[in-house]
Parts: structure tokens; C-alpha cells; sequence
């Protein structure tokens, strides 16, 4: 009940006092729907990182929230980058690829890891910083005054980053400020009474991304991109694999991956997680013994335990024709 707790209180938290700087959420999406906060303002003074609610959402001086989308196939589709308050183009870049970072890409990244992006500046010393946004698809030009909601681009894959996302910065007199908790950025852990969202954001401490069916275990780069997902599976498929993407996880985590089908339960794995990661997958499966799959169908149940209670479940289906 802990987590659930403060989930609650944190969706409870005030927004700050009338007059005050207030944000809209920055995307055209739903959070826990087709989006996720994959990271926080890193709240460790020291070499460590920490969330707000002293989780371990962050890492070692990150300054801004990333909001992710699911799959590489959700940010070519196109999701809106918006205003997340009234303001001024201070400025902008929207000529960088979208492509994952890498050793290789490195130095065309060095000095530019923001990658297309837009800054704000808004009344009182505040500035948002909208970055990693996809090329080309930038539409505000320096010193055009915009209104919140108003469209700036797309999320995007450019500059230093792993997966398709914004990383939203909020700043005030230069310094940065964590919407969540706008508080001393060297504490974490009290139960925000107060954030700087118009309608305050619920926290998730890690969860799943989504699930699917395949023949094989999938490559990661697969996951990533939106195409492991094979379902419905012929009859006579060589084998039946269930896969779960999931990030936030912390050591000690445990994911349980289940399969009901026409006959019943058709698997069923627990597997505890031996280290804290940003993402990660974990599949489960059987071959196919001679004849076919049952005609039918089949329900993949993903479930993220941490102390014993679940903190996120994903279930996908599908039918298997007859053949």
C-alpha cells in the first residue's frame, strides 16, 4: 500500500498559489496511456541521482523531466510537442538527425546534446526548454510570442538520447527548478505540497511499456522500434513467446510473465531483477510439440512486483485461427 499511497498524495499536490507560474503538460499524449515520465530532475547534490520522492527515476545531474513515448513507430507517427506556458522564442535548432546516440555520433552531438529544440522565456526570470525534438518538424521562429498550447514540433530522436522523448527543462533566473517539488534541489522524499503544474501529475515509480507475442525472443532494438509484436501467431508456429518491456526497475524487482490459452494456463515465469536499469525486456515461451497451437484464444499477462506488490500490469491478447 506504501506506493500506492504515494502516488495518491503526489497527485493531490497543489499547484502553486494563484498568479504564480503554472505549466500544461508539453504533449499531445496520456500519461500511463501512450506516454510515460521515464526520468526526473536528479535531486543528489553528489555523484549519486535521485528523484524527488527519493527513487530512482533520475540519473547523476540530469536537469529536466523526460517524457517518453513507447516505440520508435509512436514518434514516427507523430506526437505534438506544445507551449507549456505563455512566452517568447528565445531560440531554436531543427537541422539535427534523429538517430540514437552513439560513440560514433559522439562529436557531431558534442555542445549540441539538447539536440531540435525550442526555449521559452516567459515573464518573471522562468524559461522552458523543449528538447530532442524531431527534424524538420520545429514551426516557431525567434522572438514569435506563443501562448500554452500553442504547437512548437514533434517529439523527436535528436541529440543525446536512447529513445524517443522531450526532455522538458524548467528554469528560473538561470537556475534549474523541478516542476514536481520546485523546491531545494538537494532534498528529495517530503510528499510535494506543492508543483508547478496547472493540474498536478501523477508519480509512477517504474512500470511497463508494453507486451507482445512472438515466435522467437526478440531483438531489443525490435522492442524499441514498435515491430516485435507478431501477434495473432499462425497455428503452426514454431514457438509461442510472450515478451514484456518494462523500465523504472529497481534490484530486487520481480516480473511475472503469464499465458492463458485455450486449454488453460500455457506458462508461466517469475524471474527476480538483479539490478536497477532505465529499460529493459524479459520474454518467456514454449515450442511447439508436434501438430498446432489450439485454435482460440491467448492472453499474455505482464505484472512489475516490487516488496510483494505489483506497482504495473500489461495484458495483451490475441486469436490463433484454426488452420
Amino acid at each position: 500500500m506504501r506506493l500506492a499511497a504515494l502516488m495518491t498524495v503526489l497527485s493531490l499536490a497543489a499547484p502553486a498559489a494563484a498568479g504564480d507560474f503554472r505549466l500544461q503538460f508539453p504533449l499531445d499524449c496520456t500519461l500511463g496511456e501512450n506516454c510515460r515520465i521515464q526520468q526526473f530532475v536528479d535531486r543528489d547534490p553528489g555523484k549519486g541521482a535521485t528523484d524527488f520522492t527519493c527513487g530512482t527515476l533520475s540519473y547523476d545531474g540530469h536537469k529536466g523531466t523526460d517524457i517518453a513515448l513507447p516505440y520508435l513507430s509512436d514518434m514516427q507517427a507523430g506526437v505534438q510537442v506544445r507551449a507549456a506556458a505563455d512566452g517568447v522564442v528565445l531560440g531554436t535548432r531543427n537541422t539535427m538527425a534523429d538517430q540514437y546516440a552513439t560513440a560514433g555520433n559522439a562529436d557531431s552531438i558534442d555542445g549540441k546534446e539538447c539536440g531540435n529544440g525550442v526555449v521559452l522565456r516567459h515573464g518573471g526570470g522562468w524559461e522552458t526548454q523543449y528538447c530532442h525534438m524531431k527534424r524538420g518538424s520545429v514551426l516557431v521562429e525567434n522572438g514569435q510570442k506563443v501562448k500554452a498550447g500553442d504547437v512548437l514540433g514533434e517529439v523527436g530522436l535528436s541529440g543525446k538520447t536512447q529513445f524517443p522523448h522531450l526532455h522538458l527543462s524548467v528554469r528560473k533566473d538561470g537556475a534549474v527548478v523541478d516542476p514536481f517539488s520546485p523546491g531545494a534541489l538537494d532534498t528529495c522524499g517530503s510528499p510535494a505540497a506543492r508543483t508547478l503544474w496547472a493540474d498536478p501529475l501523477p508519480y509512477q515509480p517504474g512500470g511497463l511499456i508494453g507486451a507482445g507475442f512472438s515466435t522467437a525472443v526478440p531483438e531489443f532494438d525490435a522492442i524499441q522500434a514498435g515491430t516485435a509484436n507478431q501477434a495473432p501467431l499462425a497455428a503452426d508456429a514454431p514457438a509461442l513467446v510472450f515478451w514484456a518491456y518494462a523500465y523504472g526497475s529497481q534490484a530486487g524487482d520481480r516480473l511475472e510473465l503469464n499465458v492463458t490459452g485455450p486449454g488453460g494456463e500455457l506458462l508461466s515465469h517469475s524471474e527476480a531483477l538483479e539490478r536497477t536499469q532505465a529499460q529493459l525486456f524479459r520474454a518467456a515461451g514454449r515450442r511447439l510439440r508436434g501438430g498446432q497451437w489450439p485454435a482460440g484464444s491467448y492472453t499474455g499477462v505482464a505484472r512489475l512486483l516490487r516488496d510483494g506488490q505489483e506497482i504495473a500490469r500489461f495484458a495483451r491478447s490475441m486469436t490463433v485461427a484454426a488452420q
